[in-house]
């Protein structure tokens, strides 16, 4: 993961850099498997490797696969950065060890999700109880973010050289007036001389 970490900040080929975070997320997925957490995996693998790479592809489609080159290194945004992985690191050094049976975790409500979830939910399955049930809210608003964030990057990528939407009103007169002949007026005028006039 390191690796392709360090190539994700050192390519300047954004194609490349789209297709190592992919990489990126299905290492991090693979790491999650390991640690039990299947649940979060699938979500990895599909949100990082799949929509947010799919996302990615037709934004270049529509952009460029050169990343701007600056003049002068962001050294600001390089020191905010620095410094927010400093207070993360910093922050797990409080964290139990792996596997620690008295970890926090351990006892809180993970042995009545073990012990009830079958009676009180249904599903054989814990995660699928959890996930479904005792956090089902939680799991509602995590759909709503990536579905809302999803539709924000298709309205984004959907506009036109021209700032508007193909489908908006002033995509088809501008379509219209391209198709009308030179010496006739344009929809737009006449739009103006109709507001003007009432």
């Amino acid at each position: 993961m390191a690796g392709t970490a360090y190539w994700l900040v050192k390519l300047r080929n954004l194609f490349a850099v789209v297709m190592l975070s992919g990489i990126y997320s299905l290492i991090a997925a693979v790491l999650y498997v390991v640690m039990d957490a299947v649940d979060v995996a699938f979500t990895e693998a599909a949100v990082g490797a799949g929509i947010s790479t799919v996302l990615m592809l037709g934004t270049l489609a529509l952009t460029t696969d050169q990343e701007k080159v600056h003049k002068k290194p962001p050294v600001l945004a390089l020191v905010l950065v620095l410094a927010t992985g400093g207070v993360l690191v910093y922050g797990t050094f409080d964290m139990p060890r792996y596997g620690d049976i008295n970890a926090p975790i351990h006892q809180h409500v993970a042995n009545r999700y073990i012990e009830k979830s079958g009676a009180e939910v249904g599903p054989p399955n814990i995660v699928t109880s959890i996930l479904a049930s005792y956090r089902g809210y939680d799991t509602l608003g995590e759909t709503a973010v990536v579905f809302t964030a999803a539709i924000g990057v298709l309205v984004i990528i959907g506009r036109s050289k021209g700032g508007v939407m193909p489908g908006s009103t002033a995509a088809r007169r501008r379509r219209k007036d391209k198709d009308r002949a030179p010496d006739q007026p344009s929809t737009a005028s006449s739009d103006l001389d109709e507001e003007a006039s009432s």
